[in-house]
């Protein structure tokens, strides 16, 4: 385990019972959300490197990505 994260739990263990638990489900969410991301991003370099790859019109992406829903 990396120094930082040593820390961090070893400040969270210092916290009430009710505050350890409610940081340690928004850590188990956020590093549930990395793991489908990086599953994600596999994905993609796969399809990539298999040549199904399209040309991506960046001016549409961003117009599609500011529009609000």
């Amino acid at each position: 385990m990396v120094k930082t994260l040593e820390q961090a739990i070893a400040e969270v263990a210092r916290l009430p019972d009710s505050d350890q638990e409610q940081i340690g489900r928004k850590l188990l969410s956020h590093v549930e959300k990395l793991r489908e991301l990086r599953g994600e991003i596999d994905k993609g370099i796969r399809s990539l490197d298999a040549g199904q790859g399209t040309k991506l019109d960046i001016e549409k992406f961003i117009r599609r990505k500011s529009t609000p829903v």
